[in-house]
């Protein structure tokens, strides 16, 4: 079998989505605390590693075939894949695999300094199997929420390209019932330590993430013109979620922050997720901007609600993934004349079915992600003791410190992350995220060191 340019070209996009797990481990590595940054890459690494094996065993035979009740893949229908050996379908394989082992990283974020590393490893490969998998099945398997399944034929095909509801929906909604389960961080809200403690890490990880986003969005493109409108959205939607989420930061806060411009791109990726195919570049700009917008103010809201997502994962995820998959029923291109978004003359149809589809994926999310959450806490507890959390999760889960500073960390710190003696350095600004009620702004005024 003569191998194609549609072939290379998902080949390479498997290698470009891939490099975003690591891209996103490094963007939580930095916003997290010193003494927390490797537990948060390797919660990242490790979900790759898991889903990886969950992949070839029997996740990517859950996501296609007839299905049950338009629900799930029979998972022994390609358990192994070996009956797929000699076809190009492998490289269709490895390319859902990619996409699911950076949506259950995604969650991690929500859980920051405070779960046990065991824990989220029984955690990843139960919820990549009851939870994801179906859905991917529901949306791109020819399940419920495909122009095949019951909520397609009523409502009509809803428009999910690359992930709005799969990826960025679920892992949102995962990542709000952890929040809750595990409980907030010692001194959330008023304690300065939990500030990002390496901000170029951060710019660096949302580099990684945007550049490995062309192969997310375009790698599944049916044509070269298809191709094209993807790479461009996928280009200019993010621009201007960056520029919306700063000037947000700048009329709010006064200051418009390198964080914000990382957390801005982020927004501006995930909207465009669902939508890359199907809306004009000019609407990739509006739907950008108001993402950046509508993220950055919503990220404060953890404070107002009493919820500690320690990096974000609601606000920028769940938040912009639900405006870019609303947003289809508004924008979305007509197809040969017909259909489309509301702005575009198609009637309502286009904006109920996606919100169906962001219904089904709420409850799927949010009921799995509670029963297996509460399950793990009640058996094996979900989180880390307070003593092991002011301690540092690096230490304690892994026996590892991100940095060494030579004698000096040998004389402030034994073997075992205990403090023997204070670190006091000058009194510094705090980097803010988020206008209006951010975590760092509501520490922005006090000294405390980088831990």
């Amino acid at each position: 079998m003569q191998i194609t340019a549609g072939d290379v070209w998902l080949m390479v996009s498997v290698a470009l989505v891939l490099l975003m797990t690591p891209g996103l481990a490094i963007f939580y590595g930095g916003m997290t605390r010193a003494k927390a940054a490797l537990n948060m890459i390797m919660m990242s690494f490790v979900s790759a590693g898991i889903v990886g094996v969950v992949w070839v065993l029997w996740g990517y035979s859950m996501t296609t075939g007839a299905g049950l009740a338009g629900l799930f893949g029979n998972p022994f229908a390609h358990f192994g894949l070996e009956n797929l050996l000699g076809s190009t379908e492998l490289i269709k394989a490895a390319y859902g695999a990619t996409f699911a082992m950076v949506t259950v990283a995604l969650i991690s974020g929500a859980i920051a300094d405070r779960a046990k590393f065991t824990s989220w490893v029984v955690f990843v490969p139960i919820w990549v199997t009851v939870v994801y998998c179906p859905l991917a099945f529901m949306v791109w398997g020819g399940g419920l929420l495909s122009h095949d399944g019951a909520i397609g034929a009523v409502f009509g095909q809803v428009i999910d390209f690359a992930g709005g509801t799969v990826v960025e929906i679920s892992a949102g909604v995962a990542a709000l019932v952890l929040a809750l389960l595990l409980g907030k961080r010692h001194g959330f809200g008023s304690d300065s330590s939990h500030r990002p403690h390496n901000i170029p890490l951060v710019m660096l990880g949302a580099g990684i993430l945007w550049f490995g986003w062309f192969g997310f969005n375009a790698g599944a493109a049916a044509t070269g013109e298809q191709a094209a409108l993807i790479i461009i959205n996928t280009m200019a939607a993010p621009a201007a979620a960056m520029i919306g989420w700063i000037a947000t930061e700048k009329i709010c806060d006064g200051h418009p922050t390198s964080l914000g411009a990382a957390s801005g791109v982020v927004a501006g990726l995930v909207a465009i997720t669902p939508a890359c195919a199907n809306i004009s570049p000019v609407a990739a700009l509006g739907l950008g901007l108001v993402a950046g917008v509508v993220a950055a103010l919503a990220v404060g809201l953890k404070f107002k609600l009493g919820f500690d997502d320690s990096l974000d994962v609601v606000g920028v995820h769940l938040v912009a993934g639900l405006v870019g998959t609303l947003a289809l029923g508004f924008i979305a291109l007509p197809v040969d004349g017909h259909g489309g978004g509301l702005f575009y003359g198609g009637g309502f149809g286009q904006l109920m079915a996606q919100t169906a589809a962001v219904l089904v994926t709420i409850v799927v999310s949010g009921l799995g992600t509670a029963v297996i959450g509460l399950a793990i806490r009640r058996y094996l507890g979900f989180r880390v003791s307070h003593e092991d959390e002011v301690a540092g999760v690096d230490v304690t889960e892994h026996a590892e410190t991100a940095y060494e500073f030579g004698g000096l960390n040998q004389s402030q710190f034994n073997p075992f992350g205990a403090q023997l003696r204070p670190h006091t350095p000058a009194p510094q600004r705090v980097q803010p995220h988020g206008p209006g009620g951010s975590e760092a702004t509501a520490a922005a005024t006090a000294a405390a060191p980088i831990d």
